[in-house]
């Protein structure tokens, strides 16, 4: 894993859009260095004509390129001839997409209408999974590969006559039983569950094909999508490719989970269109992915960035960087949160800090500790040539541009460096691509084989919490899944941030990135026209009664169609099973069967008492 020809991408210290092919949808180009496109879906009745176009009429006004929607029956499917002729009425020709689970037929009457179509690869031709492992010799399947081949390949020339793109969408927690039998749920069988439709096309030279992987998972998403694209490099293929985490969520945690998965992907010049899922008004999806598109694009023309790619970690695993313990930080220690105090003491703070707590407190030039111990922080020159902080335990802030600077005028340095036992790193970036540059700069630690722990640093000067969770997010998110960092610390120069939004949002970002769990997770789903409740309310309603649990993950699923497959690795799970009713789950275990809508909260609660995982609010 460590050569350095083993790259998902071209260059792993450089922004640059990944190259794809050219791939039509109506009247929107996408791949092959277009703009990086911005859809949502659909969360009404497809049968319902008005409401249905109303919706999709706000998706485009809120700045969407393409609206997808759902499809569940033949009425569903025949009536996207209706939605797209009153758009169009209305003068609305942004291409829609027909969203596509379990019937190839249903898939063939949409193509006629509208100008993509999605399916899902684990269950469009294979049946349901039903979770049984099956024993399969090569030549049996070889036959089961054959017959999906027979019945795809007419379904692509059928794409060839109406002029319609096809987006081969795999979702973690789908995958058919065929796959799972041979490769486990594990990320191998998720890409090849792709690859197979997609060595298809290639032979049948069908080139309209946009491909997606998504998971709840944001360390999967990343690492399956890598993957996916390391595959397809060394099979020639440059589809180009759909983002997004499923089930991210409403509010600032969905913000925050998508900007971490889907900006690591970004950041790696990967990706040609997104769709942040939250669990609210679709429309508002559109502003929260526009502003996340655009603080990457200024990731651009950034200064040349070196670093000894052989020092590359393993890009599809997750592999923590070893590091040797110093105070909190390092060894088995999970990542602490170092917050700014900003000008002001730790008496002042204290009483603020809530229920998540920041191991360390940052004041310019000292660290500070919850007992009141202080610690001084120096300059990488104060450190080199001070010497009065000698066997002192200590931080040193620097950046990759000084170090480099050091190391180039007198390479003895690092042999200094190396020596003391008790200095942590505070980590900036100077560059335009923080991320590239703070992932090259650990690379240079590995290199040197220089052990010691390092927070990460971001200083910003944002007035709205938002776009502050996103770009923090997203400049952050990529490391930290990568295993890289003992601590993170954001400031921000702005005052209308307070020192509680930003030690919540440095939580939230370790969280969202799989590194640490300090709240309730829930797992919710945007909804679509399959959900048959309110699932936004319902998840603010579930959020409020569970939200004291942060020792759980609890999942809440508009449908069965992808819920209880999607909900991944959950403790506990709501699932819509019809009008009014609700399925109940621990982990992917049915316990209780079409619970009426009105009492869900309540008996989830009592499965949760039943199996010991319930604890009372603290006072």
């Amino acid at each position: 894993m460590k050569d350095q020809n083993f790259n998902y991408i071209e260059d792993l210290t450089r922004y640059q859009r990944q190259k794809t092919s050219l791939v039509r949808i109506g009247g929107v180009l996408l791949g092959d260095q277009n703009p990086i496109r911005i859809q949502s879906m659909t969360d009404t009745d497809t049968s319902d004509t008005e409401a249905t176009v109303e919706q999709i009429i706000r998706i485009i006004k809120a700045g969407a390129d393409m609206v997808r929607v759902t499809v569940r029956g033949v009425a569903d499917a025949e009536n996207l001839k209706n939605i797209k002729s009153e758009l169009v009425a209305r003068g609305f020709e942004n291409p829609l997409v027909a969203d596509i689970h379990f019937n190839p037929h249903l898939a063939e009457i949409a193509a006629k209408y509208v100008f993509k179509v999605r399916i899902n690869p684990g269950n469009f031709y294979d049946k349901r999974a039903k979770f049984e492992h099956h024993l399969y010799t090569n030549e049996e399947y070889k036959t089961e590969l054959r017959k999906i081949e027979e019945q795809f390949v007419p379904f692509l020339q059928m794409l060839k006559d109406t002029n319609t793109a096809l987006r081969i969408g795999a979702n973690q927690g789908s995958l058919s039983d065929r796959i799972m039998s041979r490769y486990g749920d594990t990320p191998a069988g998720i890409v090849e569950s792709v690859m197979e439709f997609l060595r298809i096309c290639q032979n049948q030279d069908f080139a309209n094909v946009v491909i997606s992987i998504k998971s709840s998972n944001t360390r999967s998403m990343v690492y399956t999508v890598r993957l996916l694209n390391y595959k397809m490099r060394l099979e020639e293929m440059s589809y180009p490719l759909h983002l997004g985490v499923t089930e991210a969520g409403e509010g600032e945690d969905g913000r925050i989970k998508s900007a971490v998965g889907i900006g690591a992907l970004l950041a790696d010049g990967i990706g040609d269109t997104i769709r942040v899922s939250l669990t609210e008004a679709p429309e508002n999806e559109i502003s929260v992915a526009r502003k996340l598109i655009n603080h990457i694009e200024t990731y651009r023309n950034h200064k040349p960035i070196k670093a000894p790619l052989f020092a590359q970690i393993n890009p599809f695993e997750y592999e923590r960087r070893s590091v040797r313990p110093v105070l909190k930080m390092g060894d088995k220690n999970l990542p602490v949160v170092m917050a700014d105090l900003r000008g002001r003491t730790l008496s002042e703070i204290l009483p603020l800090r809530g229920k998540q707590i920041p191991e360390y407190f940052f004041n310019n030039h000292e660290v500070l500790d919850l007992e009141g111990n202080s610690y001084p922080v120096l300059t990488l020159e104060e450190y080199l040539f001070g010497g009065s902080h000698w066997g002192q335990t200590k931080f040193i802030r620097t950046n990759k541009e000084e170090f480099d600077h050091f190391m180039n005028e007198n390479p003895e340095i690092i042999t200094k460096l190396k020596q003391t036992r008790k200095t942590i790193l505070i980590l900036e970036s100077l560059s335009r691509n923080p991320f590239a540059d703070l992932r090259a700069f650990f690379m240079t630690l590995e290199s040197h084989i220089w052990k010691v722990p390092v927070v990460i640093f971001r200083k910003y000067n944002e007035r709205y919490l938002e776009n502050l969770q996103i770009k923090a997010a997203a400049d952050l998110g990529g490391l930290l899944i990568d295993g890289y960092g003992d601590g993170i610390c954001i400031t921000n120069e702005s005052e209308q941030i307070t020192f509680t939004d930003l030690k919540d949002l440095s939580f939230s970002i370790l969280q969202a990135s799989r590194m640490r769990l300090t709240k309730t997770e829930f797992i919710s789903c945007p909804g679509c026209g399959r959900t048959l409740f309110d699932l936004h309310e319902t998840t603010i309603k579930i959020k409020t009664h569970f939200n004291h649990l942060d020792h759980l993950k609890i999942g809440v699923m508009g449908c069965v169609v992808n819920g209880p497959g999607e909900m991944g690795d959950v403790d506990y799970g709501f699932v819509g099973a019809g009008p009014g009713n609700v399925n109940l789950y621990k982990g992917q275990v049915l316990i209780k069967r079409h619970i009426p809508f009105e009492q869900a909260v309540e008996e989830l609660e009592a499965i949760i008492r039943e199996n010991g995982d319930w604890k009372d609010r603290e006072a």
